[in-house]
């Protein structure tokens, strides 16, 4: 078991290393990449006369490696400087890059963890009843609307909502984090306030996802239903809602559950879009703006925090999941 862990940490440490090696290669080996953009840039800001070694300096400066050195010695420095937290500098915002991303991260984290929570909710709840409920009008109807709802692409609802509620009526924001007068802190005011500007980002993912959920849970129930021991759990009798919570319900969300965590990773990834259409300052957002304004830095740190994040919700769910359920650790106990 524990060497199972160690090979298990070990992958994921070697995924962040590939990624970082890939961040180094894009900076260094990409034909008109990112150095020589970032040359061009600077000498069309500083003259073209300007000073080689200053230049060089500069650009060292923003992607943390000097141009004049050998490649092994690029690449040794940029992975002690990506080791240390320092990710470079942004081209666009003329800030650390780490300090861009240390304060939009919360945001990020803020949005989909409470989208994820209630889409994961919503859709085990209901999947649970539809399978209770198997092949009756409400299971048809309901199926069918999760189907569509998951079919639809958030970004849809995200521009209709901010369209309606947003513009049209100003019962929400049409942007930012925070009103201008609140200031974060532990107060009611500061959490009311940020739910009242991410509550349209969070009901576009809701609205969209909790579906996929429900079919999940629905066809899991539907499977547990039909298992020997919940039959031997009637003959004992047990009541209906003691073999519902504790046969049905825990079994079926238990295949579930690597899902969930790879979802948490995952959804740095998929703020990029939303974010954007809410202008919501979280990392998503500053992803787009330096890709639009070739932010390499910036664009190579967001990357390079997405990864993290799907590695480590990967990793979590991989080293848990036994002891969630420890028919996958290979135990001999009994589910129920």
């Amino acid at each position: 078991m524990a060497n199972a862990y160690v090979n298990r940490i070990g992958q994921s440490v070697f995924t962040v290393f590939a990624v970082v090696t890939l961040s180094f290669g894009l900076i260094r080996l990409m034909p008109g990449g990112p150095m020589d953009f970032l040359r061009a840039q600077l000498r069309s800001d500083l003259g073209q006369d300007v000073d080689p070694q200053r230049l060089n300096a500069l650009v060292e400066t923003y992607i943390s490696i000097q141009p004049s050195d050998p490649v092994w010695k690029q690449y040794i420095d940029y992975l002690t400087s990506v080791s240390a937290g320092d990710l470079g500098k942004s081209i666009w915002y003329n800030k650390p890059v780490s300090a861009i991303l240390a304060d939009a991260a919360p945001w990020t984290i803020f949005v989909m963890v409470i989208a994820l929570f209630l889409t994961f909710s919503i859709g085990v709840s209901l999947g649970a009843v539809m399978a209770y409920f198997e092949g009756g009008k409400f299971d048809s109807s309901t199926s069918v609307l999760a189907i569509g709802l998951t079919s639809t692409p958030y970004y849809i609802f995200a521009l209709l909502f901010l369209a309606a509620f947003a513009y049209q009526n100003n019962w929400f924001p049409t942007g930012g984090r925070l009103s201008a007068d609140v200031s974060p802190g532990f107060s009611l005011r500061f959490l009311l306030d940020a739910l009242h500007h991410a509550a349209l980002p969070i009901a576009s993912v809701v609205l969209t996802d909790f579906g996929g959920w429900a079919l999940s849970m629905r066809g899991n129930s539907i499977r547990v239903l039909g298992e020997d021991y919940l039959r031997v759990a009637r003959l004992r009798g047990l009541r209906t809602r003691t073999i519902a919570m504790k046969y049905v319900g825990r079994n079926a969300i238990l295949p579930m559950y690597t899902g969930l965590m790879i979802s948490i990773g995952f959804a740095f990834g998929g703020a990029v879009i939303l974010e954007t259409i809410f202008a919501y300052p979280g990392v998503g957002y500053y992803m787009l703006k330096a890709v639009n304004a070739r932010d390499y830095p910036l664009m190579m740190g967001g990357f390079l925090i997405i990864t993290v994040a799907v590695v480590v919700g990967i990793l979590i769910a991989d080293l848990t999941y036994s002891r969630i359920d420890p028919r996958a650790g290979g135990g001999d106990r009994e589910s129920y």
